[in-house]
Parts: C-alpha cells; sequence; structure tokens
C-alpha cells in the first residue's frame, strides 16, 4: 500500500489564484501529487480515467457548480472512498448542509487557514487509508474463505467418488460404470430442464447409487449363475445400506446421494424395493439414476450375463415406461440418444 504522502490530490477551482494557494499549501505540508484544474467539466472527465485519493472542489464555479461536479463523480468516489472537500465562501448553516448531504466529506469557509487544510486533508487520508485496508483484507478474507470452500468441497466430492468406485470395483472390473452412469443420468437430468444445481446434484450423487454393495457378500455379488431367492432377498439390502451409509447429513449432496442410493431400485408401478413406493413419491434424481442405471447395467458384460446392444437396451427402456420408469424420464433419455451413445463410446475400456 503506498504511503499516505503519496496521493494524488484533485483540485478543481475556476480561480488560478485560489489553485496556486491550495497547490502550495498542499506541498507544504507534505503533499506535492496535487492536479489542478480550472474547467469543471474536463476535471470530471479527468477523475473518470486517471486514480485520485482525494478531491478538492471550489462550491461556486461558472458553467458547472462544485455541487454538480460532485453529482458526476460522486458515485464513482464513495465507492472508493475518495473523500471530496468543498470549499466555499458561503459558511451559513443551510449551504453546509446541502454540502454535506450531496456527499460532501468536510468543507472549508474561504478564506482558507492553510494549517486547517493540511490537517484536514490529512485526516481525510488516514481515514481513507484505514478503509481501504479494511476492504483489502475482507477482499483477502472472502477469496480465502473461498478458496478453502472449493477445497473442502473438492476434497468431499474426491472421497464420494473414490468410495463410488471402491463399491464398484467389488461388482466389476473398474469403476468406469459409476462414471457413464453418472453421465448418462446428467445428460436426463439436462434433457428434463432441471437447472444447473439440480443437474450438479445429480452428477456427483449418482456415483453412490451402489455404495451399499460394500457391505453384501462377493459370494452374490460375483456369482456367475441365476440368485436364489433368499440372495436376492440378500442383494437388496444394498439400497437400505447405502441409505443408511449416507443418511443423517443435511447437506444437499448427500441428501441427494442418500435418495438415490435407497430409492433407484423403486419402480413407477410399486413394484420395487425397498420400500414399494410408486410415481412421484419416488425422489426425481433416483427415477433418473434408475433408467440411467439399468441402461448401462444391460449393455455392459458382466460375470452372470452377456452385453445387450444399444439398441436393444433403448428398446427395453421404452417399453417399460410407465411400468418400471418413469415416462417422462424414459422420454428425455430416449431424446438424448445420441448424446448416450457418445458417452458410452468414450467409456468402454472395460468390455
Amino acid at each position: 500500500m503506498k504511503k499516505i504522502n503519496e496521493s494524488r490530490i484533485l483540485v478543481v477551482d475556476d480561480q488560478r489564484s485560489n489553485l496556486m494557494l491550495i497547490e502550495r499549501a498542499l506541498a507544504h505540508y507534505g503533499y506535492p501529487n496535487c492536479v489542478c484544474d480550472q474547467d469543471p467539466f474536463h476535471a470530471v472527465d479527468r477523475f473518470r480515467k486517471e486514480h485520485f485519493d482525494l478531491v478538492i472542489l471550489d462550491f461556486n464555479m461558472p458553467g458547472m457548480s462544485g455541487l454538480e461536479v460532485l453529482a458526476e463523480i460522486g458515485t464513482e468516489a464513495w465507492k472508493n472512498f475518495v473523500p471530496i472537500v468543498m470549499v466555499t465562501a458561503q459558511a451559513d448553516r443551510d449551504t453546509r448542509l446541502m454540502m454535506l448531504n450531496a456527499g460532501a466529506r468536510e468543507f472549508i469557509a474561504k478564506p482558507f487557514d492553510v494549517a486547517e487544510l493540511g490537517i484536514r486533508v490529512a485526516n481525510l487520508l488516514e481515514v481513507r487509508a484505514m478503509k481501504l485496508a479494511l476492504r483489502n483484507q475482507r477482499d483477502d478474507l472472502e477469496r480465502r474463505v473461498a478458496e478453502r470452500t472449493k477445497e473442502l468441497h473438492d476434497t468431499r466430492l474426491e472421497i464420494i467418488r473414490r468410495l463410488s468406485i471402491a463399491a464398484e470395483f467389488r461388482d466389476s472390473d473398474t469403476g468406469l460404470h459409476v462414471q457413464r452412469m453418472s453421465l448418462y443420468a446428467e445428460t436426463t437430468g439436462r434433457a428434463l430442464g432441471l437447472d444447473s444445481y439440480e443437474i450438479d446434484l445429480l452428477a456427483n450423487a449418482s456415483p453412490m447409487h451402489d455404495v451399499g454393495k460394500i457391505g453384501i457378500s462377493d459370494l452374490i455379488l460375483l456369482k456367475p449363475d441365476k440368485l436364489t431367492e433368499e440372495e436376492f432377498v440378500e442383494i437388496k439390502r444394498h439400497t437400505v445400506i447405502g441409505g443408511q451409509i449416507l443418511g443423517g447429513h443435511d447437506s444437499d449432496l448427500f441428501r441427494a446421494a442418500h435418495d438415490i442410493a435407497l430409492h433407484h431400485h423403486e419402480k413407477w408401478d410399486g413394484s420395487g424395493y425397498p420400500h414399494g413406493l410408486s410415481g412421484e413419491a419416488i425422489p426425481l434424481l433416483a427415477r433418473i439414476a434408475a433408467v440411467a442405471d439399468v441402461f448401462d447395467a444391460l449393455t455392459t458384460e458382466r460375470p452372470y450375463k452377456h452385453a445387450w446392444s444399444p439398441a436393444d437396451a433403448f428398446a427395453y427402456i421404452e417399453e417399460q415406461a410407465g411400468r418400471q420408469f418413469d415416462p417422462y424420464v424414459v422420454r428425455a433419455f430416449l431424446a438424448s440418444g445420441e448424446t448416450i451413445l457418445s458417452i458410452r463410446a468414450d467409456n468402454i475400456e472395460e468390455q
């Protein structure tokens, strides 16, 4: 931060003698960077183009009064804490109040006392320096808080991503399923007209849909044959386990992740699990995740099945509209078919 005696001061007065007097007085008190202007119109333009730390204005000037100059530069001056001093021969109460109400920080009566001018200028510049310092500290604090908040947010997302992949590794060779499924869900949400915040939640929460598989035995998850009735009951528990893992946190992200993990196997007609919810009683993000998850599961090779073709998977999704899936979500998903295929083509290394 520059020193106060390095401050640039703009002095506006139509009388050259007054400008010279003020300039000498300011130099005497340690303020050599004084810019004088007899033309108020030119001074206004100069203020807007150059940097000044304080302005001294004559009250009565032909063509444009000091108050009119103040009206032109006041907003910019106040925004940057630039104090404005009015100099006037009219020292009556009404005039003083008018100047102060217009935004002047100080006024000096003519003929002015040189020592008084020096003291008032020093006080105003010191106050401005303190205000600027406080603003800089506030801005720096806000920047650091924003950086820290972003760091925490990014760390949380990375933990979530790795937890999701860890769960998926138990069910497939890599974690690309959660990546594809998340992108499918995000694409579908955008086609449905969700706002950017909801789409962000969906993209970051949907990879956790199967985190509850951490609590399911590998003998069941990786079984190449058809599951027994008892084994199917056990594997359905992954939704409840996922809900327990992700529940109890008040952030929007974890609430969304909880809903998706718990309800992505619910069906539109009420025949799903774990709670047999139907229709719009199923959270919307879970309804979107359900379509994305099934499409990717169908088109991916697994120990217990061969991969379906995308065309067959699309046909199945369409067939299940109004039964397994929300028909509006299905419509949005199918309308995004080209994007879905592009995502799949970019993320098929595991097959």
